[in-house]
């Protein structure tokens, strides 16, 4: 039997993300909020695991590092920050792989995390993804996957302890460079290995202790007798359904939740700017419109900055057959977006207010400006033993920072009308020799099973991509013989800057779904997007 893809079906406002022009918003990551935490824990756990891999079952280690409070008030949300999950497979794991004839691998992880207080436990989803790792000659494969994970708010005194449970490696293998004679190496596909606790893990897999509430912490640092999170989180025990969503009605009152990270409330639709397209930009009937913003660290600045939400237009592909794999049907998406704003290809102009060196109060109006197509590949795979669909979105842009004013200290220094990084923000590329050049990198992975609302991002929907930068030096700054290029390049640029963007559900101009009784809203009247999307941390 064939199977053909159907022609780019809307998905329900269940969260089906969608991959677009999120990746944007990177550049607030000029100007900083500070953002010191006091009264943490940092954790570090090295755990024993069993791992299922094609030759059997294999002994791996898994590293977790968290940040954690020191203390929770009741209710009170909090997240784990700086969250790390290293997975050591063994030199059987690598003969596996290479069996397939892979090169390489891009690993996205899923950690179930046991939440538990007092009698009452639910089920966190640490999710992570690795920079391309090849696989060693010899010896075992390292992968680093690192990501945000839910917040979590204690409902009562007590302590609140956190478990490490299942875990699930996604796998995307990569071939080799190609045969002798020049051919290239078929598609080695991708792999999913599932890896459960070792009985003998110190203290069941625990992680971290949090005290909730005013009262004296509980004798030890110990869970209130969770059970691991493989087997307290099943549907109809009272628990969530492994989504990383709490499910209130099915929880009892005192049960820990988890929660969407969602900070804030989206701004006022007179505080943004319009979003639709016009008699020089008219749409097609794959048209899409969506507003995107976010945060992103700036390292030197040891903080994060905000991008209020810009609009992109969006030109969605359709799908075609990817490579063959055994199990799963695959097809790719290739699509393109531009920012639009008053017939520009760049954000509306932003302020925002920093400390240069710590003691230099620095404010900047900016705009992120094209130059060139943002590119949107999604690849869908749909796993045949259970119809799962995993997509996986890369965003590609080629965005420059420019600098139109710029005050210090209560001063205004000209910066001149060219004031700008010397190239695009820049990040590692997983595919460097079909994708060369200086542009920003974001990725973003969506999930649905079959009877269950989707987690992630897929490009129809929108939610959350995540990357690393670097910000390039700056050039072209200051007026009358004056260079101001060096204070900005000492301020600002630099690599390993974090960044995370929101997009929201996209508007289809050809097929517009306006808010009624039966369905929220995906467009307005005049059809801009309906959703202004909220930064998430």
């Amino acid at each position: 039997m064939k199977a053909t893809p159907a022609a780019a079906p809307r998905p329900s406002r269940s969260r089906a993300r969608t991959t677009s022009a999120a990746a944007f918003v990177v550049l607030a990551a000029l100007v900083p909020t500070t953002a010191a935490a006091t009264g943490n824990q940092e954790v570090a756990v090295e755990l024993p695991y069993v791992c299922a891999l094609p030759s059997g079952q294999l002994p791996a280690t898994v590293s977790v590092s968290a940040t954690f409070p020191e203390r929770a008030a009741a209710g009170e949300a909090f997240t784990p920050s700086g969250v790390t999950t290293t997975v050591r497979l063994p030199a059987e794991a690598v003969a596996d792989l290479a069996a397939r004839d892979a090169a390489e691998v891009r690993a996205a992880t899923r950690l179930d995390v046991g939440v538990a207080q007092n009698a009452a436990t639910a089920t966190a989803v640490w999710r992570g993804t690795a920079e391309p790792a090849a696989l060693p000659e010899t010896g075992p494969l390292t992968l680093v996957a690192t990501g945000d994970v839910p917040s979590v708010a204690g409902q009562g005194g007590g302590d609140l302890t956190f478990s490490a449970g299942a875990l699930s490696i996604d796998l995307a293998l990569g071939a080799a460079e190609g045969t002798a004679d020049d051919t290239a190496a078929a598609d080695p596909g991708s792999l999913t290995v599932d890896c459960t606790l070792a009985e003998d893990a110190p203290e069941r897999g625990l992680l971290a202790t949090v005290p909730v509430g005013t009262g004296t912490p509980g004798a030890s640092g110990a869970p209130s007798s969770p059970e691991p999170s493989g087997t307290s989180g099943a549907p109809g025990d009272g628990q969530p359904d492994g989504s990383g969503e709490p499910l209130p009605e099915r929880q009892s009152e005192r049960s820990p939740e988890v929660l969407e990270n969602r900070p804030g409330a989206a701004p006022d639709r007179d505080d943004v700017p319009p979003c639709r397209y016009d008699e020089q930009h008219p749409p097609t009937d794959v048209s899409l419109s969506a507003y995107i913003t976010g945060y992103a660290n700036v390292n030197k600045m040891k903080g994060a900055a905000y991008l209020p939400p810009s609009c992109v237009l969006i030109e969605q592909g359709l799908p075609v057959p990817g490579p063959p794999d055994p199990d799963y049907l695959i097809f790719d998406t290739l699509s393109y977006a531009n920012f639009h704003y008053q017939e520009r290809k760049q954000t509306p102009p932003f302020e925002a207010t920093f400390l240069s060196f710590d003691f230099a109060p620095v404010k900047a109006t900016m705009v992120m400006e094209q130059t060139g197509p943002m590119r949107i590949d999604s690849r869908m795979k749909i796993r045949l033993s259970d119809f799962t669909t995993i997509t996986d979105t890369y965003v590609r842009a080629p965005l420059v920072l420019r600098v139109l004013d710029l005050e210090v200290n209560g001063t205004p220094l000209d910066v001149g009308s060219g004031c700008r990084t010397r190239t695009s923000l820049t990040s590692k590329d997983p595919d460097p020799a079909n994708f060369p050049g200086d542009h920003l990198v974001l990725y973003g992975r969506g999930e649905q099973t079959a009877g269950l609302p989707a987690t992630g991002y897929l490009l129809l929907s929108g939610g959350a991509l995540s990357g690393e930068m670097s910000v390039p030096a700056f050039t072209g700054c200051g007026s009358d013989g004056e260079d101001l290029d060096r204070l900005l390049t000492a301020s600002v640029s630099g690599p390993g800057n974090f960044v995370k963007q929101v997009q929201g559900q996209t508007c289809a101009i050809a097929a517009p779904v306006f808010p009624s009784p039966e369905n929220e809203g995906q467009c307005t009247e005049d059809l801009q997007p309906y959703e202004i999307p909220v930064a998430e941390r």
